[in-house]
C-alpha cells in the first residue's frame, strides 16, 4: 500500500547542528529557557577532514569530492528509472510523486515532463479509471504542473450521489482530498469531492484503527499542495511504505541530497549572520526583534532550489527591513515619528530625513542601503535599468509605510474599520511587497509589461498576502510582541457582526483562507506571464505562513523551530 505520514513533533533547537560536515554550528539557549528566536546566540566552529583523501569541495563547503562522485551516481541511476518507466500508470505517478514529495523534483524536469505527457494523453483518452487513487493521484500530478483535467464526473451515478464503493476505500479518500486542495473557483465538483472525502476521512480518523487514523489525520492536516516539500521530506523518508524495487535507490539519493542542500544553507546562515551583525541594527535599535535566522527561513523556504543560493541570502535583507520597521509602528514611534517616517520614505530625500529621531534616521539608512544594494545586483546581473528599479523599489517601501501609518491612526483613535476595508489595508502592509524584490532577483521575464505587472500587486502576489495576513491574525500571538499596537481581522469581523463568537468568527477567516487558496491556485495556471519559479514562490509563501504564525502558548513557533533543526 502507498501511504504518506506526516510527523509533527514539539521540542527545542538541538544546541549543535551538523551534518557530513567541517563546520559545526552552535545554537546556543539560556538553560530553562524556551526557545522563541530572541534568546539565540550562534558560533561556528570549524573542523578539519581527518582522512587525507577525504578532499573537501569547493563547490559544497563541507562535503567531500567523493561525496559528490557518488551523489552524481545515484542522480544517473533515479534518471534512469525514470526515462525507463512504462505503461504502468499508477507506477509512473508513484514515482513522480516520491520525488517531488523528497524534495529532489529539481534534479528530473525533463523526465518527469516526458512522463507527465504521456499520463496527459493516457487520462483524456480514458473513458474511466477503476482505481480512485490513481485517479486523484494523476490529477493532482497533472493539475499542479498546469495541466487541465476533468476527471471526477464518473464519480457520480445516474441520481448524482456519490457510488457508495468509493466511501471504503480509504486510501483513495485521501488522494481524493489531496486533489481537492488544487481546486479553483468555479469547479464545484471538485469541491464537492473535497468536503465528501474530508468528513468521510474524519469519521475514519475516529473510529480507524490507532495506525490508519494517524496517516488520515497527518493527510487531513497537511496535504501535498500546501505544505512545503523539504519541510516534511524527513518524515516522508521515514514513513514511506512500498515494496516497489526503485524505492530504495530513490531514498538513498534524498538522505544524499538533503546532505548537499544542507551544506548550502549553512554557508547561507554565515552570510546572513555576517550582514545582520555588519548592518548594526540589533544595536541601534533595541527594542526591535533580533531573528535573521527566523527571517532567512522565509526565502529558504520560498525558494528551494539550491541554485538561488545569491537570491535567498538577497531576499532576506529586505525581509529583516519590514519586521523592523513594522516593530517601529507597532511598539515604539510615537504618531508624530511616525508620519515623519512615512513622509521621508515617500520623498527618499535627505531633507526629508534630518527632521527624523536617530533611531529612525539609522533605519532609513540601511533601507536606502539594502535598497541600492539590490538595484545594482539587478542592473550587473540582468541589466534592467537601475534608475527605473530603483523609484519602483523606492515606491514598494513607501505604500508598505503608508499601511502601516493607516493602522497607526487607527489604533490612535480606537477606530475599529471595516473588514473590507482592514484587509485591503492588511494586503498591503503584509509586507509582501518583498516578492516584487523577489522577481528582480530572480531575474525572470523582466520585461516592461511584466515589470508594471507586478509593481501592480497582481492577483498572484495579493492572494498569497491575503492568505499571510488572515493567518498571521489568527495567531494566538502577535509574532513575539504582545505589546503591540496591531489590529486583527477578527476584531474587526465580530464588530461588524455583533454576537458573533470567536470560534464562528475564526470559522469564517479559515472559509476565506480556503477560498483565497482557490484564487492562488487559479493565478498559478498557465497562461500567466510570470515564470514557473515565482508563480511556486507565490505558492510557497501561502504555504510557509501556518509555520511562520502558529504560536503556541509560549509565544513560540514549534513547528518551524522542529524544521528548522532538521533543515539547517
Amino acid at each position: 500500500m502507498y501511504v504518506c505520514r506526516y510527523s509533527y513533533k514539539l521540542g527545542l533547537l538541538l544546541s549543535v547542528v551538523s551534518s557530513n560536515t567541517n563546520i559545526i554550528y552552535c545554537i546556543h539557549l539560556p538553560t530553562g529557557s524556551k526557545l522563541n528566536f530572541t534568546n539565540i546566540t550562534m558560533s561556528i566552529v570549524h573542523i578539519h577532514p581527518s582522512r587525507k583523501d577525504n578532499h573537501p569541495s569547493t563547490e559544497y563547503p563541507g562535503l567531500t569530492n567523493e561525496f559528490q562522485m557518488e551523489h552524481s551516481k545515484k542522480l544517473e541511476e533515479v534518471r534512469s528509472v525514470l526515462k525507463e518507466v512504462g505503461v504502468d500508470t499508477l507506477n509512473a505517478l508513484l514515482m513522480i510523486d516520491v520525488v517531488q514529495r523528497l524534495g529532489i523534483d529539481y534534479h528530473f524536469h525533463g523526465e518527469i515532463e516526458a512522463v507527465l505527457e504521456r499520463l496527459y494523453t493516457k487520462f483524456n483518452m480514458s473513458d474511466c479509471h477503476n482505481d480512485l487513487f490513481e485517479l486523484a493521484l494523476g490529477f493532482r500530478l497533472l493539475r499542479q504542473e498546469g495541466y487541465y483535467v476533468n476527471v471526477f464526473n464518473n464519480l457520480k451515478d445516474k441520481e448524482g450521489k456519490v457510488q457508495g464503493k468509493i466511501r471504503q476505500d480509504i486510501e483513495g479518500l485521501m488522494g481524493l482530498y489531496e486533489a481537492s486542495q488544487l481546486s479553483i473557483k468555479g469547479e464545484d465538483i471538485l469541491e464537492e469531492m473535497g468536503n465528501f472525502s474530508s468528513q468521510l476521512l474524519n469519521v475514519w480518523n475516529t473510529n480507524g484503527d490507532q495506525s490508519q487514523a494517524r496517516i488520515v489525520r497527518n493527510t487531513l492536516g497537511h496535504p501535498h499542495h500546501k505544505s512545503l516539500a523539504r519541510f516534511m521530506a524527513k518524515s516522508f523518508l521515514s514513513d514511506f511504505q512500498g515494496t516497489e524495487g526503485w524505492i530504495n535507490v530513490f531514498k538513498e539519493l534524498a538522505k544524499m541530497d538533503f546532505n548537499l542542500v544542507k551544506s548550502i544553507h549553512q554557508k547561507e546562515i554565515r552570510q546572513v549572520s555576517k550582514w545582520w551583525k555588519d548592518l548594526g541594527l540589533a544595536k541601534e535599535l533595541k527594542f526591535a526583534r533580533n531573528q535573521p535566522l527566523k527571517w532567512y527561513m522565509w526565502p529558504l523556504a520560498v525558494l528551494p532550489h539550491p541554485s538561488l543560493s545569491e537570491q535567498r541570502v538577497e531576499l532576506t535583507k529586505p525581509i529583516s527591513l519590514v519586521y523592523i520597521i513594522d516593530d517601529i509602528f507597532d511598539v515604539h514611534g510615537t504618531l508624530d515619528e511616525l508620519t515623519l517616517f512615512t513622509e521621508a520614505v515617500n520623498r527618499w530625500e535627505d531633507e526629508a530625513v534630518e527632521p527624523l529621531p536617530d533611531y529612525m534616521k539609522t533605519c532609513f539608512n540601511a533601507l536606502n542601503s539594502i535598497t541600492n544594494e539590490i538595484n545594482s545586483k539587478v542592473y550587473k546581473d540582468y541589466g534592467w535599468n537601475p534608475i527605473d528599479s530603483l523609484r519602483k523599489s523606492c515606491i514598494q517601501w513607501a505604500i508598505l509605510c503608508n499601511a502601516f501609518l493607516v493602522e497607526a491612526r487607527w489604533f490612535s483613535v480606537g477606530h475599529v474599520p471595516k473588514t473590507d476595508e482592514y484587509l485591503k489595508n492588511g494586503i498591503i502592509s503584509s509586507g509582501v511587497h518583498v516578492l516584487v524584490h523577489m522577481f528582480f532577483l530572480l531575474g525572470h521575464g523582466i520585461t516592461k509589461r511584466n515589470v508594471d505587472i507586478v509593481d501592480d500587486f497582481p492577483g498572484i502576489i495579493s492572494s498569497a498576502a491575503t492568505i499571510l495576513r488572515l493567518w498571521d491574525d489568527l495567531g494566538s500571538a502577535k509574532d513575539g510582541n504582545p505589546e503591540g499596537h496591531d489590529g486583527s481581522y477578527l476584531d474587526c469581523y465580530m464588530k461588524e457582526n455583533p454576537g458573533t463568537s470567536i470560534e464562528n468568527a475564526r470559522c469564517h477567516v479559515m472559509h476565506s483562507i480556503s477560498e483565497t487558496w482557490k484564487l492562488l491556485n487559479q493565478q498559478c495556471l498557465p497562461p500567466n506571464p510570470f515564470s514557473s519559479c515565482f508563480t511556486k514562490a507565490c505558492h510557497n509563501v501561502a504555504r510557509m505562513v501556518p509555520l511562520m504564525y502558529s504560536y503556541d502558548g509560549n509565544q513560540c513557533l514549534p513547528n518551524l523551530e522542529e524544521h528548522m533543526k532538521s533543515l539547517v
